[in-house]
């Protein structure tokens, strides 16, 4: 059964890999497993077809057969359960992948996004500095947290896993500030994710979409 996920038709990151569908993309590359992707506009996500797919209105979904997901952190679990290469053999890694997978969504993610947004949508708000001093230094205890537990190490716990792909899918999102380079250790990290022939080509199959919307 093919694989089909939905992507932004125009990706607002300008396709710099931070739409969500670039997670489920590298997955399906680490794992090995075709996909076709349809794109949308910002008016269809919010249409009854894709709202029975994603109830909020969102990409990226994923459909393979009768089943349909939605949630990037739930579509590469299931992809990393299904195919082998994402989460250890040996009971007890797996167990610590996953805690990975949910500590890279539930912990990291979150003020990193608010930062963003922050940037996008509050900058004319008398409370925007404070805000953004706030958010960052939420971001820092963070960061010194995982730079702790990373140490000089290549991994987060021995191989790359799915709890790697998704830190360093958040991680990346620090790129256009100067914060990440404020832990040397977290930027090789980063770079070293992005050196992988599976990133490397879900990269420029995104990549691809936004050049072809942009040249049209």
């Amino acid at each position: 059964m093919t694989i089909t996920i939905t992507a932004f038709e125009r990706s607002p990151d300008r396709g710099r890999g931070l739409a969500r569908d670039m997670r489920v993309r590298w997955a399906l590359e680490e794992v090995g497993e075709p996909y076709e992707v349809r794109l949308l506009s910002f008016k269809a996500m919010k249409e009854p077809a894709h709202l029975a797919l994603q109830p909020f209105g969102q990409i990226p979904t994923y459909e393979e057969g009768d089943l349909t997901l939605f949630e990037s952190g739930a579509i590469v679990f299931h992809i990393a359960e299904r195919h082998a290469g994402l989460l250890p053999v040996d009971a007890n890694a797996r167990a610590r992948a996953i805690s990975w997978m949910f500590s890279a969504l539930n912990t990291v993610e979150p003020p990193i996004v608010d930062q963003s947004l922050a940037r996008i949508l509050e900058r004319d708000q008398p409370w925007y500095e404070q805000r953004l001093l706030s958010l960052e230094s939420s971001i820092r205890k963070r960061l010194d947290s995982l730079s702790a537990h990373l140490g000089d190490a290549d991994w987060l716990d021995g191989t790359f896993s799915a709890g790697d792909l998704l830190m360093v899918s958040v991680l990346l999102r620090l790129k256009s500030s100067n914060i990440l380079d404020e832990y040397p250790s977290l930027a090789a990290y980063v770079a070293r994710a992005e050196a992988r022939p599976a990133y490397q080509r879900a990269f420029a199959a995104q990549l691809a979409v936004f050049q072809a919307a942009s040249a049209g």
